[in-house]
Order: structure tokens, then C-alpha cells, then sequence
């Protein structure tokens, strides 16, 4: 493993990207590529990762390892956590891959909130597990956990996807606390709306993007960057955008459950 030091204030070596194949996930093999990692992408769809591992090899000298896997899966959960206790050089484990549904729980099939579970929660704590002691033992490593505005509002049509990011924030927060010293930093990025293939599912057939005001709307561009910047300044929880700062700000404060009532309509949507 190289020991150069990379712009993050790691030393490079591999990162590992679940859900890389788009959006937020293949945004972060770009810049982290530029920054001079290696990397190990993994999604679905092989494909999409292959395309992407082209793309970058046509302009950074990195190596690119392509994975299909779904992560909704015990197999291939097993499988990654295999692949990871292997090797002693993976630096940043970047816990992206996830998805969304609509409708209230009563009412909506069981197995996609089982497979949210699986993907969101499970699938991170196990990567997580399998990683930490490599980055103890090298004093230096970070886990980036992607959550979402979304797990700071509680309303309707949401149940799943709203508690496995609250789960997800809580669960880098009280990890980090036992990692003071050791030189690993675990971050929970809660990014809003940003321009990915989120959205672009059957599940969201009836979802137009016009519906939410275009300030509000990030590049995966940007919020990777802040993602990035954020990594070793000691802030576990990052929300991106200065408008979703001041919102979550303002959900905090004793006007919040007025703010949570006006957002509850697209709570839901947000990533």
C-alpha cells in the first residue's frame, strides 16, 4: 500500500464504494480516483461499473476492481466481507448503495422494507465490521455512511427509508465516539435532493423533478466534494447545501415541529 498522503489527510491506498454504478456513489470513484486511490466499485449493475472503471482509467492512473453484488442479499453481503478481510489496504469504505419506496407501511409489500433494511442498515454494519480492524491496526482509514435529510423528519410515507438513515446517522455518530484516537474517521453524509438515478425507478414513475423548487436541487458533484472536505475535520454528521443546513438547523429549534409539518409532504422523496 502506498504511503503518500492524499489532499483527504489519509494516506492513499483503496477505497471501496458500494451503489457505485451512478449518482452519488459514481461521483465518488471520480474525485477519489483523481485524489489517487484505487478503488473496488460495487453495484448491480456490472455493466454501469465496467463503463464507469473505463471511464477512469482513461484519466487517472489508478487500478479499478469491478464487483457485482446486491447488497440485499446474505450472499453477497458474505461475499464483500470476504473480499475485505483479504486484503490490508482498503483506506476509505464508502457505504453508498441504497433506494427508495412510497406509500404507508400498512399498506406497501413487506420485502422491498425488508431489502431497505438489508441494504441500508445490515449491509454497512457488516462492510463496516469487516474493515475496522485493518484501519485500528494502521491507525488511519474513515467510513463515509450515506444517509439522508430525510432522517431528521418523521412523517408518513416513509417509515423505512426515513428510520434506516436515522439508524445510519446514530450508528456513526456512536461509533465514532469509540474510535476517538485511533485514527479513523466515520462520517454520516445526509445530502437532500441532488440530480442522480435515485429517482429514476418505476417506484418513482409519478415523481417529477419540477415538483421541488430547483434551489433545492445539489450536483453529486458538489455533494461529494463537501463530503470529502468534511472527512477529517472531526464533524460526524454533514448535510450539504447551505439550505439544508439552515433547515435541519431549523427543525432543531422550538419552531421545528412547524417546519416538520411543512416538509412532511416530501420528506419521503428526499435523498
Amino acid at each position: 500500500m502506498s504511503t503518500s498522503t492524499s489532499p483527504l489527510g489519509l494516506p492513499t491506498g483503496t477505497a471501496l464504494i458500494t451503489g457505485a454504478s451512478s449518482g452519488a456513489g459514481a461521483e465518488f470513484a471520480r474525485q477519489l480516483a483523481a485524489r489517487g486511490y484505487d478503488l473496488i466499485l460495487v453495484a448491480r449493475r456490472e455493466d454501469k461499473l465496467s463503463q464507469l472503471a473505463e471511464e477512469i482509467s482513461g484519466s487517472c492512473r489508478v487500478t479499478t476492481t469491478v464487483v457485482g453484488a446486491d447488497l440485499a442479499q446474505d450472499e453477497d453481503i458474505t461475499r464483500l466481507e470476504q473480499l475485505i478481510t483479504g486484503r490490508d489496504d482498503i483506506l476509505l469504505l464508502v457505504n453508498n448503495a441504497g433506494f427508495g419506496t412510497q406509500g404507508y407501511f400498512a399498506e406497501i409489500d413487506i420485502e422491498p422494507q425488508l431489502d431497505m433494511i438489508s441494504v441500508h442498515v445490515l449491509a454497512p454494519v457488516r462492510l463496516t465490521r469487516a474493515v475496522l480492524p485493518q484501519m485500528i491496526d494502521r491507525q488511519a482509514g474513515a467510513i463515509i455512511n450515506v444517509s439522508s435529510v430525510a432522517s431528521f423528519f418523521a412523517s408518513p410515507g416513509g417509515v423505512t427509508y426515513g428510520s434506516t438513515k436515522t439508524y445510519l446517522n446514530t450508528f456513526s455518530e456512536t461509533l465514532q465516539a469509540e474510535l476517538k484516537g485511533t485514527g479513523v474517521f466515520v462520517q454520516s453524509l445526509c445530502p437532500g435532493f441532488f440530480y442522480s438515478g435515485f429517482h429514476d425507478t418505476a417506484e418513482f414513475e409519478d415523481f417529477e423533478r419540477s415538483e421541488v423548487p430547483a434551489p433545492l436541487w445539489m450536483t453529486a458533484e458538489s455533494v461529494v466534494s463537501e463530503s470529502l472536505s468534511s472527512l477529517t475535520k472531526g464533524k460526524v454528521i454533514v448535510v450539504p447545501g447551505r439550505r439544508y443546513k439552515a433547515l435541519v438547523a431549523s427543525v432543531q429549534n422550538p419552531f421545528g415541529n412547524y417546519i416538520r409539518r411543512v416538509a412532511a409532504s416530501v420528506r419521503h422523496r428526499m435523498r
